[in-house]
């Protein structure tokens, strides 16, 4: 993984779903809400890597998101699936 993790707000992710997740796919993204880093977004290939090591870092799921930035998760995936179709 590369040490370079650029940052979008979670307005960036609703707004510029297409651009946050072609990032992410390139390296990991940093998720912010209210200023503060909330979530890393990663490829799978990085995801997996990271699970292998068996690092001592918490590895959260979906379900452990607030509700308010699940719901701006889910916003930006359907503008996303908008953009895929």
């Amino acid at each position: 993984m590369s040490n370079m993790v650029k940052e979008y707000s979670s307005s960036d992710l609703s707004r510029k779903s297409a651009d946050v997740i072609a990032e992410a796919l390139r390296h990991p993204v940093t998720i912010t809400q209210h200023s503060k880093p909330r979530l890393v977004l990663m490829n799978i290939v990085d995801y997996k890597r990271l699970i292998a090591q068996n690092d001592t870092r918490s590895v959260h799921t979906i379900e452990s998101m607030s509700d308010e930035l699940f719901e701006e998760f889910q916003k930006a995936a359907t503008e996303y699936g908008k953009n895929d179709a």
